[in-house]
């Protein structure tokens, strides 16, 4: 088994393919951080060479103090010109690999199978894809460049600072260990709190979609309070969370502070006494003052970026544990040929179980012929939706099979099998473009004489050629500039042009106004004809006409047959007919 990426290992990966641009950047910090590590040393000599002039009597050697200050404004000038270089190939490396992360993850919700959506909430897996890479991506440019330059900072400081008085580097070494002691333990707590504030940002975020997504239910119903309540206890999470977080590592930046300051002063007294002594010069204790700063300084940087870089660290574990979700994968090699697009069905004993504990569906067996309308009916959750996943393999059957004109359906790579269906659902879905593009996402390439006949069949041209740019008009984000029934018959436009020789239908017709209502059973009527046909039933005309009815009951078909044929038996369909259908029958 491939051993999966995972973390800060798995986000190194995408930095490989721009590894030439990295290696240049962290050179060039590599030289930035050198020569700042070097100005100390040559502003001390300024002061050591004007001290020590002064002290003897002698005049201001000003030839040797401007070779010094003409060497300093070199070090100035190629230490910013080395920063501003690496920023641009660093900057370049960090957004194409985030870039390839985005595509990635693009890809990734391609591949998973609708069993993840159903466990995980839309908006907890759209703050993984949005916020959580945007997270890394700041971070990233943010902090990799200041925390690597404070790294080296901090040794090349050290190094120079050995080289002045060992004795008191000696003292400041003790004080970056013990900073960084303090800095670890706080670390340490900080860091399970910042994956607490991530997981309570995804979980607003989910609330706020589904919201938004039931908004005029929820002023339907009045509950505009109880949705207020949930957002504020969500949001109540997140500032609980975000607060912990934020206040426990913000301890690191004042403390890390105090820490400095105490041993500058010691510093200072010491090396007093030892520029007294003639140990150093006066020069030096002013350089090795200013590395104490420099340790200071990437030291506080570090602690400043702690928030955003234990931020980041959560992100990045909820971003590979996204993509180290199972895929849809099929493991078919060699696909079984199915030629036949006829629309033969045949369930043969099949059973099925979300969970290990109960079984959904058991030893479910139909056979439908080619072009024949099959109603599904049955109370509410007892598999009607289930039984239509598992033709189209949205799950695996646990036993028996599904066949296809003879093929059974797991011989068939997914992508195949589905390419047999259309589907037309109470929930329509377009997108923001023009009428004749979310017609054309049914057919890849169709040309505009493909889409206007399938319109024409699915009763919705006339209505398109009296809107203001006909078939170029764009539909908003919402698609709310058409009605419901509308855009119903867009859906069936659509379903045309992939001429499937399956179709599975959810009653569309059902909760639209009857001005329309006709125009929709009539391009019902054409889109069903010699086409097998799958329909969660909701109206009596579609079961009347039904050429099989599949009655649904406790985990399986109770009852098969025709209309006539199931009210002659007098059993659980007769039940069902008069408790859901009889008031119908009669107004008609």
């Amino acid at each position: 088994m491939m051993k999966k990426n995972t973390g800060v290992k798995g986000l190194i990966l995408y930095f490989k393919k721009y590894k030439f641009k990295l290696m240049i950047a962290i050179l060039l910090i590599v030289v930035a951080a050198y020569l700042a590590a070097l100005s100390p040393t040559f502003e001390g000599m300024i002061t050591t060479q004007l001290f020590s002039d002064i002290t003897v009597g002698k005049s201001v050697n000003f030839a040797k103090i401007t070779q010094i200050i003409i060497s300093l404004i070199f070090i100035y000038i190629a230490g910013n010109l080395s920063s501003y270089i690496y920023q641009f190939f660093l900057t370049d490396a960090i957004q194409n690999a985030m870039k390839d992360l985005r595509k990635d993850v693009q890809w990734k919700i391609a591949k998973l199978p609708v069993s993840y959506f159903d466990k995980n909430s839309l908006g907890d897996t759209l703050s993984r894809v949005s916020n959580d890479v945007d997270a890394i991506s700041n971070a990233l440019q943010q902090s990799f460049a200041q925390v690597l330059n404070a790294i080296l900072g901090l040794g090349l400081a050290l190094y120079m600072m050995f080289r002045i008085h060992s004795g008191m580097a000696m003292i400041s070494l003790a004080i970056i260990v013990i900073s960084i002691v303090f800095s670890k333990m706080i670390t340490k707590k900080s860091q399970p709190i910042f994956e607490k504030q991530q997981n309570a940002l995804g979980r607003l975020n989910a609330v706020v979609q589904e919201k938004f997504t039931g908004f005029n239910e929820i002023k339907l119903f009045g509950k505009q309070e109880d949705s207020i309540q949930e957002f504020t206890e969500a949001n109540e999470e997140l500032c609980k969370e975000g607060f912990r977080a934020q206040f426990i590592s913000g301890l690191m930046t004042p403390l890390v502070s105090f820490i400095t300051y105490v041993g500058i002063g010691a510093v200072a007294i010491l090396g007093s006494f030892y520029v007294i002594s003639g140990a150093i010069a006066v020069g030096q204790l002013q350089a090795f003052i200013r590395y104490i700063w420099q340790v200071n300084q990437p030291m506080s940087q570090i602690t400043q970026l702690a928030g955003a870089i234990q931020s980041s660290i959560a992100a990045v574990h909820r971003v590979f544990e996204f993509l180290n979700e199972e895929e849809e994968i099929d493991k078919l090699q060699i696909q079984q040929k199915n030629e036949s697009n006829q629309g033969n069905v045949c369930f043969e004993n099949v059973t099925f179980s979300y969970s290990k504990d109960k079984a959904l569906l058991k030893d479910v067996s139909f056979n439908v012929k080619s072009g024949q309308m099959v109603a599904i009916v049955g109370p509410t959750g007892v598999g009607k939706t289930t039984l239509i996943n598992l033709l189209m393999r949205f799950y695996d059957i646990n036993s028996g099979s599904i066949k296809i004109d003879g093929i059974d359906i797991r011989n068939m790579k997914r992508d195949t099998l589905r390419e047999k269906f259309g589907m037309v659902l109470q929930d329509t879905w377009l997108f923001n473009g023009s009428i004749k593009d979310n017609i054309a996402y049914g057919k890849e390439g169709a040309n505009d004489e493909e889409i206007v006949r399938a319109a024409k069949v699915a009763n919705v041209h006339h209505f398109i050629t009296t809107l203001p740019d006909g078939y170029d008009m764009v539909l908003n984000e919402e698609a709310n500039n058409i009605s419901q029934g509308e855009k119903q018959l867009m859906t069936i436009a659509r379903t045309v042009l992939c001429d499937p020789p399956i179709l599975i239908l959810d009653e569309a017709t059902s909760s639209v106004d009857t001005r329309l209502e006709q125009k929709l059973q009539t391009a019902m009527r054409n889109i069903m004809k010699d086409r097998t046909s799958f329909v969660i039933a909701h109206r009596l005309s579609t079961i009347k006409n039904a050429d099989l009815i599949l009655v649904m009951s406790n985990g399986g078909i109770v009852e098969q047959g025709t209309h006539d044929e199931l009210l002659e038996k007098r059993g659980y369909y007769e039940q069902l007919y008069h408790a859901q259908f009889a008031d119908f029958d009669k107004a008609q």
